[in-house]
């Protein structure tokens, strides 16, 4: 089971979906940071360092899956909002894949921030390209006039292209066994004609006494300042104060959202906060495992810059979840394939075997008939049944 994997970054949601049993044909990304976390974890034959407006993604035909974390910047409720009016709005570059590959799903992460009210329209029509992937919107067409079309193929418009059966819906990372508070929009789509029912993956932790608190998740891992030969990653950056909105994460509870920073070095959110009353930033090393990257996983570059791919990272467990039944419904999907292909044999083969058979019955009726006829004739004169033959 193959997935085309978009918009990668350092690998969160691509080693969930391996871990859930996808083999990778392929990790697209741009950034050349990113790309070389992907080399260090992953077969740097499938890296591919290029923008995706660039790619014929032709070329990965027979992928099953297509996934990815399209840029979340232009619906981040950090950042700037401009949403489709962002040159880094990369949902049409996703929906284009989609077309060309024609993959039997699909299954795509974003911001909490795509479900503002300001941007419902605009998420419609996402979620209308994704369903109607050769509805393209033509040269010169504004989106709204676009979304008018799309609406129309809902109300009966005539279409011929790929559907897909496509849902959302917000998950908070930290009800499915990751130690952080991280809420995410997931869009899952399931082509036409896989003819299984989706269904979300069950909360682990929807008890908030059941939560994984951040003592758990980084047990055994010693405080960087004592020992800093821990690991290569597990280095101690000083500097961390307390400022509003920024007071760090309580090391006793599930982290606050880990993030990427829009203006450089990440804040408070990357500070932990120790019962003492003192904190300190997160190294590389804690703020991957709580992200639930496995404890080898390398992430390269600076402090800051590793911080940043890990902040802009699908938490590898909540990637696994999702991917798991995805993977589950894509191998029932599968099996019913091979199974219609079987039945389809079998009753190619029936006319002939139909053949066959009556062809025996009427030689045993035949044959019986010559049985009979023979038994009649025993003890007649050759006179006699050569007149009985000419009747």
């Amino acid at each position: 089971m193959q997935t085309l994997e978009l918009f990668a970054g350092c690998g969160g949601l691509a080693k969930g979906l391996e871990l859930a049993g996808f083999e990778h044909a392929g990790l697209l990304e741009v950034n050349h940071q990113a790309c070389e976390s992907l080399r260090a974890n992953f077969d740097s034959r499938l890296v591919h360092e290029m923008d995706v407006r660039k790619i014929d993604f032709h070329e990965f035909d027979g992928v099953d899956l297509v996934s990815g974390g399209p840029p979340c910047q232009p619906f981040s409720l950090g950042g700037l909002a401009k949403a489709n009016n962002d040159a880094r709005d990369m949902f049409p570059q996703a929906i284009r894949a989609i077309s060309e590959i024609k993959p039997r799903g699909f299954m795509f992460e974003n911001v909490k921030g795509l479900l503002r009210a300001k941007f419902a329209p605009y998420f419609n029509y996402i979620i209308l390209r994704l369903s109607f992937p050769d509805c393209v919107q033509k040269s010169g067409e504004t989106w709204r006039s676009h979304l008018g079309r799309l609406q129309g193929i809902v109300e009966g418009a005539h279409y011929t292209g790929l559907r897909y059966k496509v849902q959302y819906k917000l998950l908070n990372a930290v009800e499915y066994g990751v130690p952080q508070v991280r809420e995410r929009v997931f869009i899952v789509g399931l082509r036409e004609d896989v003819n299984i029912v989706w269904t979300w993956p069950e909360k682990v932790c929807e008890d908030p006494k059941s939560r994984v608190p951040i003592s758990s998740a980084l047990a055994g891992v010693p405080d960087p300042q004592i020992d800093p030969s821990y690991a290569e990653d597990h280095v101690f950056i000083g500097g961390a104060r307390v400022y509003p909105g920024h007071t760090g994460s309580d090391f006793s509870k599930p982290s606050k959202t880990i993030k990427a920073g829009a203006h450089g070095v990440p804040g408070g959110e990357n500070m932990l906060r120790f019962a003492d009353g003192s904190l300190r930033y997160m190294t590389v090393h804690e703020a991957k495992l709580i992200q639930t990257f496995p404890s080898d996983y390398r992430v390269t570059g600076s402090w800051g810059e590793a911080l940043r791919q890990i902040g802009n990272a699908v938490p590898v467990k909540l990637a696994q979840c999702v991917g798991g039944r995805l993977h589950q419904v894509l191998v029932e999907d599968s099996a019913m394939r091979n199974l219609e292909r079987r039945r389809e044999r079998i009753y190619a083969s029936k006319p002939l075997k139909g053949e066959q058979m009556l062809l025996a019955v009427e030689r045993k009726k035949a044959k019986l008939t010559s049985a009979r006829k023979n038994k009649g004739m025993k003890g007649k004169t050759y006179s006699a049944k050569r007149k009985a033959g000419s009747r």
